[in-house]
């Protein structure tokens, strides 16, 4: 691995983080609706299959007493 001084390093770091391109407001507010959106259709869901399956092993139960 090549050594690098700490000022060749500085310069680079700075040339990498002129190449970043950050989100638009709009975009991370898009983007974070979209995230709490499906979560709670997720959350919805996961309810949904919970509460069924609990109503098997509910009624598999009521069977064997």
């Amino acid at each position: 691995m090549a050594r690098v001084s700490p000022g060749e390093f500085l310069n680079q770091v700075k040339v990498e983080a002129a190449k970043i391109v950050w989100p638009s407001r709009k975009e991370t507010t898009m983007t974070a609706l979209m995230v709490v959106i499906m979560t709670a259709l997720l959350a919805l869901f996961f309810f949904g299959v919970d509460t069924a399956f609990s109503s098997i092993v509910q009624a598999l139960l009521g069977l064997l007493s």
